[in-house]
């Protein structure tokens, strides 16, 4: 056997590994559809109505909060307050808060003092926030979401009747500009397989995650675990806080809402670019080695399958493993777009985007490759910029 076919045939090996991948990739998703929970599925018990307090933290959020804070006063739960941080904006964000603050009672404005050295903004605004809670129950969304009426009734009835310590509820994400459309079902079949819904409601498994547009909890649950003030350093605080509940023994859930929340991810390229980064700078800053493999790994998962492709067919006629090859590449190449097809259903996106996603491929990892490649000392998030010193506890 000469050098090129032993070539060959590790190249056959991992097309091979790749589509077994990609077949797992699959039939988690096939899991999260089947067998993930809805917020309006289960054994409801008779609940008494605990105050609930809604904690929005909002940042240069004036196309948004408005509509957000005012799906939360259309809520058929009468007993909550709506406790609306403006964290140091410098749009109209501020001036929207007071003037709803100022027409109805439940809506509570708090004007964030300066973070102090060491906090990421938002964690320091939801701790803000929480001081002036009175509730029960605490429930920590996002300036940019908006609820249907029955979502907060639904919820306590859940997290109560299921005797939940804390319930994070899955969106439905908005995609405003095309970047997003094109990028997004990528990593949504990523974060199915790192957070998924499964594992985070089996006890067993060690996988918490929280989504950041949703998730109520009991308060003194909250504040057993040290609140927002023992992920201050947490870029992804949602992830953090849901990692840390589970790793303390205490009972959550996460639920498919779609019908119930919906949620913005990135807004155009700029905030689509510096989201990536914000996922992907501090996994960097803690091991530089793991980030490089995960960009080899998406490399091989997402591109080479086309490039073998295109190598086999050119010799398709030389050898028995190239014709292996070319039908491995081409199997593996309609698993991959089945895979992006049943994520485009799943967060209601176009088939038609299907055809685009390797430019989101592209952006995801140039992405990797350039936080790899240029050593940045700081991260803009929210119009902030966080030194490398503000980022080191953060994880993905």
């Amino acid at each position: 056997m000469d050098f090129v076919t032993v070539i060959n045939y590790v190249i056959i090996t991992i097309v091979c590994a790749t589509s077994l991948t990609w077949l797992y990739f699959i039939y988690v998703m096939r899991m999260f559809l089947t067998r993930a929970s809805q917020l309006d599925k289960f054994e409801k018990k008779n609940n008494n109505c605990p105050k609930v307090s809604v904690i929005v933290p909002a940042r240069n959020e004036e196309k948004f909060i408005s509509k957000c804070l005012q799906s939360l006063l259309d809520q058929d739960y009468n007993n909550l307050e709506v406790i609306a941080i403006n964290d140091s904006s410098f749009d109209n964000t501020d001036t929207i808060i007071k003037k709803f603050s100022k027409i109805n009672s439940k809506i509570i404005y708090v004007n964030a003092k300066n973070k102090p050295n060491g906090w990421i903004g938002k964690n320091w605004a939801c701790v803000e926030g929480y001081k002036k809670s009175s509730g029960e129950l605490i429930l920590f969304t996002d300036a940019d979401t908006t609820y249907h009426k029955t979502t907060i009734s639904l919820s306590v009835s859940h997290l109560l009747s299921s005797h939940l310590d804390a319930l994070t509820v899955i969106p439905k994400i908005s995609c405003l500009d095309v970047w997003t459309k094109i990028t997004l079902p990528i990593l949504s079949i990523f974060l199915h397989t790192r957070f998924s819904s499964i594992k985070v409601n089996d006890p067993k498994q060690k996988t918490g995650y929280f989504f950041g547009s949703f998730f109520i909890i009991k308060k003194n649950i909250y504040e057993s675990i040290g609140t927002h003030k023992n992920v201050k350093h947490e870029i992804v605080e949602d992830g953090a806080l849901g990692r840390i509940m589970k790793e303390s023994g205490y009972k959550i859930k996460m639920v498919r809402g779609e019908k119930f929340i919906e949620s913005i991810w990135s807004r155009d390229i700029t905030t689509l670019w510096n989201g990536l980064k914000r996922l992907i700078i501090p996994l960097n800053i803690q091991s530089k080695y793991y980030t490089f493999s995960i960009f080899i790994a998406m490399l091989f998962l997402l591109l080479m399958p086309n490039l073998f492709l295109i190598y086999s067919s050119m010799y398709l006629h030389a050898s028995v493993e190239m014709i292996i090859l070319f039908i491995i590449s081409l199997l593996t190449l309609f698993l991959i777009h089945s895979a992006i097809l049943i994520e485009l259903k799943t967060i209601e996106l176009k088939s038609v985007y299907c055809i685009c996603t390797y430019i989101g491929t592209l952006i995801i990892l140039s992405s990797f490759l350039y936080v790899l490649l240029k050593k940045e000392k700081s991260l803009s998030w929210k119009k902030r910029e966080y030194s490398k010193q503000d980022l080191m506890k953060s994880t993905i």
